[in-house]
């Protein structure tokens, strides 16, 4: 999956509540860096995410969509609140990538031991 997307997806996700907090820009800003992006990629995942042609590009590798929906639920978490909302996206997102509840289980484990 390329890097931009993967950003717009994680964009979607932080504005699914209408809002973005400094804490979810701060790791989206993170994140950006570590994808090897730059602002002006942010900028572009922003204005796509707004828009309304805003849809989720989803891997079709098992490994990038662990990936994602770790970084889906890091996302949902950073501002303090898991709105329903974006619940709802992520088990879409999850759903549509034919992800079992058992993985999502062992994988929010896996989250939950490195804090």
């Amino acid at each position: 999956m390329k890097p931009t997307d993967y950003l717009k997806n994680l964009v979607i996700m932080a504005s699914a509540d209408g809002a973005l907090t400094e804490r979810e820009i701060d790791w989206l800003v993170d994140r950006c860096g570590e994808l090897g992006l730059d602002d002006a990629d942010l900028g572009n995942a922003l204005e796509f995410a707004i828009s309304d042609h805003a849809t989720m590009k989803l891997p079709k590798v098992r490994e990038e969509q662990m990936q994602l929906l770790s970084d889906l639920i890091k996302i949902m978490a950073a501002d303090g609140q898991l709105d329903e909302i974006e619940k709802r996206l992520f088990a879409v997102a999850a759903a549509k990538m034919n992800v079992q509840q058992r993985e999502l289980d062992q994988l929010i484990t896996k989250l939950v031991g490195k804090q």
